[in-house]
């Protein structure tokens, strides 16, 4: 059977892949950003209560009123948004389906999506079987800020959409307030939407604030803006997001969701709208204890020949490994698996086109005992 695929560039994914060869070689996986810690005992035992309380039948296609209300309380208390809990906020299988319902609402046949590279490899796929075309603009280096004026350049009339994030995976780079300004000048008077991917917006360093699209009143008229609770609460598999969008945006989003998944796992979502009310001091603590965390793998590993770049916010740690190998990222990587025991992310497995640099990405979010064995053995190569 001859079969042309929708997707001819796509295999799996270089997390699977760096995952399944750290199980093989009993490598520490620093490579798929995950914890290897287990998040708030309260969430769990709300989660139990609420099976326990019979709450497994479908939840409503939108998301439980109940945390969808506290998802709009947060999100005016942190970034002064007014929020309608029941025509802005909807509540998905994870972020990652948030990204492709968006794109898949407003992308028609035909249409260019600008993505700042390197970007999440979700991104491209999405925008691809929407039936548009993804616009590659490379982040600055070496400090991976958005040169602006390349952004204004690779605007065309058939410009859809521009997707930005931050804090950013994989460089842990920032937007500011002033980005926030320039990208709105830029979409200013077009019919050219914005989709934010915010999912490390409470793993910000070094004091700053997370400058949230939902900040910007102009750019939040005309943007989807996605989170997750996975990364905030520590239990990515449970694969619960959300989406925040005006009322049309959102209205289309629905159209899409609503056949991808049509709602998400009860349970959760009771227990998330139980610690959102009871323990918003979770997520307030967070920038203090990942920014611990990162602080505390550049200090293992300041003895190694890596050289980390700088992390301003979610919780990954870009090392420059040019002094140890000459290698391609990618084939670095294999060899730091046989090599060290350590698996790490090629950087160029973000992008397009990769820059000639020696990047790869490893995760801190991990017990101190897992960055302590391995940084161990990165500081004998």
């Amino acid at each position: 059977m001859q079969i042309e695929s929708k997707l001819p560039k796509v295999g799996t994914t270089i997390f699977t892949v760096m995952s399944q060869l750290a199980v093989q070689h009993k490598a520490v996986n620093l490579g798929q950003g995950f914890p290897d810690f287990e998040g708030p005992q309260s969430l769990r035992d709300a989660l139990t209560r609420a099976m326990n309380e019979h709450k497994n039948q479908y939840a409503p296609m939108t998301g439980i009123p109940a945390l969808r209300q506290q998802i709009a309380l947060k999100t005016e208390k942190l970034y002064g948004a007014k929020i309608n809990a029941d025509t802005d906020v909807t509540v998905t299988s994870g972020a990652t389906e948030a990204l492709f319902a968006a794109i898949a609402a407003v992308v028609h046949p035909g249409d260019e999506v600008v993505v700042l590279d390197p970007c999440y490899d979700s991104y491209e796929p999405a925008i691809e079987l929407a039936g548009g075309r993804a616009v590659h603009v490379p982040l600055r280096l070496p400090d991976f800020a958005v040169d602006w004026q390349r952004v204004k350049d690779a605007i065309t009339p058939k410009t859809r959409l521009i997707l930005i994030n931050s804090p950013h995976n994989p460089t842990g780079a920032v937007l500011s307030a002033a980005d926030l300004d320039a990208l709105a000048e830029i979409v200013r008077g077009t019919d050219i939407f914005v989709l934010s991917d915010e999912v490390y917006e409470h793993i910000v360093f070094d004091g700053a604030l997370h400058q949230s699209v939902l900040r910007h009143a102009e750019l939040a008229a005309r943007s989807f803006v996605v989170s997750s609770f996975g990364k905030t609460y520590h239990c990515t598999g449970w694969k619960i997001g959300y989406c925040i969008a005006p009322p049309a945006l959102s209205a289309e989003f629905r159209k899409v969701h609503q056949y991808l998944t049509f709602c998400t796992f009860n349970p959760a979502q009771w227990a998330f709208a139980e610690v959102l009310e009871t323990d918003p001091q979770h997520y307030l603590d967070l920038p203090a204890f990942y920014q611990a965390k990162r602080d505390r793998f550049r200090e293992l590993i300041a003895a190694s020949k890596f050289k980390p770049l700088p992390v301003r916010g979610a919780y990954f740690q870009v090392v420059d490994y040019s002094v140890i190998s000459d290698r391609d990222d990618l084939n670095f990587c294999e060899w730091l698996i046989h090599n060290a025991g350590v698996a790490a992310i090629p950087v160029s497995a973000f992008y397009e086109t990769p820059p000639d640099t020696r990047l790869v990405r490893f995760c801190f979010a991990k017990s101190d005992d897992t960055l302590q064995a391995a940084a161990e053995r990165l500081c004998k190569l």
